[in-house]
């Protein structure tokens, strides 16, 4: 059994911002990074769209959250969630205070 569990491997785990929640059991979660450009050194901000599944509908826009990689529930769903990190302060912030870095 112990043999079973390690040959799945690690699943990758994140930790962004929830920017929809308009879909059933489905949300549009933002992870924000920073990379290092190769030529000049300053870092640049980009940001990464994944879709994950809710099953509870538990999250709303603006919390942040923790999610894990995950078998394909859709074309486009690769990840479950996993835990709210925080809870959004308002109801609905704007989309530029959600592309944020924290």
């Amino acid at each position: 059994m112990l043999e079973a569990q390690n040959t799945r491997g690690r699943r990758r785990v994140m930790v962004g911002v929830v920017t929809s929640d308009k879909r059933s059991k489905t949300r549009t979660v933002v992870i924000p990074r920073l990379v290092k450009h190769p030529k000049y050194g300053k870092y640049i901000r980009r940001s990464t769209t994944c879709h994950v599944h809710d099953e509870n509908n538990e999250s709303h826009i603006g919390d942040t959250v923790e999610i894990v990689e995950s078998r394909p529930f859709s074309k486009t769903k690769f990840w479950r969630l996993s835990s709210i990190v925080k809870k959004a302060l308002s109801a609905s912030p704007s989309v530029k205070d959600i592309a944020q870095p924290v």
